[in-house]
């Protein structure tokens, strides 16, 4: 079970999102939070049947080896070696149930961990503090920066232009359709 959570979330997170875009990656991570959370349920309901299941066989052992002892008070031979036959069946079964019990509690700590990080990543995704660039990237910028050159989300200057540009082109295209009403009407 924990094998195949652990492969659908790698699958999950890496999809084809683009690695610039947060939102994507944040949206990702909370699907990937919900179903390592309904994964983690269900781990911890397996074990608790598991548990229950160990429990009973070992009352039924008692059952079997208090009956053994009872037929070995009454004279009858046939019966204390079915009792010891059961009784070994219930005792290979506690082991079997025992590992098993073992097993999913160490793949549920595994599975909680996990739950645990990808909540503490989600989180951190959510408030922006998600880690976007390498330690290379941000180096290069900040030598770009030594330079005179300015980061694209932090250019002020840049929008500005953008914006003044863009006024620029609305006057002309609104001076040009003028232009064109003069020159149909016959003023100039």
């Amino acid at each position: 079970m924990f094998d195949g959570l652990k492969a659908r979330l790698e699958k999950l997170l890496a999809d084809s999102t683009p690695a610039g875009d947060p939102r994507a990656r944040t949206a990702q991570l909370h699907a990937a939070l919900l179903e390592t959370k309904v994964a983690v349920g269900t781990m911890r309901d397996a074990l608790v049947a598991s548990e229950r299941a160990l429990e009973a066989e070992r009352q039924q052992l008692a059952d079997a080896e208090r009956r053994g002892r009872l037929a070995a008070q009454v004279p009858d031979p046939e019966t204390v070696a079915v009792a010891e036959r059961f009784a070994e069946r219930h005792r290979e079964r506690i082991g079997v149930l025992e590992k098993r019990v073992a097993l999913q509690q160490e793949e549920l700590r595994l599975a909680e961990r996990d739950l645990e990080q990808l909540s503490t990543e989600y989180k951190n995704a959510r408030m922006g503090t998600e880690p976007g660039r390498t330690q290379q990237q941000e180096a290069a910028w900040r030598d770009l920066e030594a330079a005179g050159g300015v980061r694209p989300e932090t250019d002020v200057e840049d929008e500005l232009l953008k914006s003044r540009l863009s006024q620029q082109q609305m006057d002309q295209a609104v001076q040009a359709q003028l232009d064109h009403l003069k020159k149909k009407l016959g003023r100039e």
